[in-house]
């Protein structure tokens, strides 16, 4: 797939760690000749190193050839959608890839879930990559527009214990994403979604691996770059084909 996206443009949300999953699907997409915007919430992530780390970032993918561009979005924010989109026309004229990757999690239960937290989980991981996946068709259809790819997990396959409103706000992601295909085809633009399973971002206390390891088949917790691969993929002219679909591609978690 050597420079396969020569002149395109990819727009990652939620890219502020460098061990992310943001990041590693943007050192993937990067070789391959596709200018970058990327956007993140370094509140979110943030620690004594977030700064360094995202400037070395940046600095990596340009070494790959990229025009890259970064700005910070909050997506609890109703407009910013059209805030990232505007940003994106006035810097490459047009997009052709979306990866809604940016997500919100905050631990619950029944004793604390209130209405705050229910409301910042939605608008960050079910309105944001909606009206972002909408507008970007809006603007970019007759511009050559062809992905929307969002990251999801599992929670279509079992339960999410301490997670009600996070499991809640990603699982309509699964639904948007076949009603969107079906919506979008007409344009030529595919649109799918990405289950990579619990993945080790560097966030992931000693404990949390040592409990999830002898759940994965093939004995290993998931790493962002296997993320990355599959999305890769995806964003090809490989994947032509294949439109309103949630991939698990999890290394056998159960």
């Amino acid at each position: 797939m050597e420079k396969s996206l020569k002149g395109q443009v990819t727009i990652v949300t939620g890219v502020s760690r460098s061990q992310g999953i943001g990041a590693s699907i943007s050192r993937k997409i990067a070789p391959l000749g596709s200018h970058l915007f990327l956007t993140g919430w370094p509140e979110y992530d943030q620690n004594e190193h977030s700064d360094s780390e995202l400037k070395r970032l940046l600095r990596e993918l340009r070494m790959a050839g990229s025009e890259v561009e970064w700005m910070p979005l909050d997506l609890t924010l109703p407009d910013s959608a059209v805030t990232l989109l505007e940003a994106v026309s006035r810097r490459f004229g047009k997009a052709h890839v979306l990866i809604n990757n940016a997500c919100f999690w905050l631990g619950d239960s029944i004793d604390t879930l209130d209405a705050g937290s229910l409301d910042r989980h939605y608008a960050v991981n079910t309105r944001a990559p909606i009206l972002l996946s909408v507008e970007f068709v809006r603007r970019f259809a007759q511009k050559g527009a062809r992905r929307i790819i969002s990251m999801t997990s599992g929670q279509m396959l079992g339960p999410m214990a301490g997670s009600i409103a996070y499991a809640a706000s990603k699982g309509a992601l699964d639904a948007f994403t076949i009603t969107l295909a079906d919506e979008v085809g007409k344009y030529g633009i595919t649109v799918n979604a990405v289950d990579p399973g619990p993945t080790d971002t560097g966030c992931m206390t000693q404990e949390t691996r040592q409990e999830l390891l002898p759940r994965y088949s093939l004995g290993r917790l998931g790493k962002p770059e296997d993320a990355a691969q599959l999305v890769a993929f995806l964003i090809s002219s490989e994947a032509d084909w294949i439109t309103g679909q949630t991939i698990r591609s999890r290394g056998g978690f159960f």
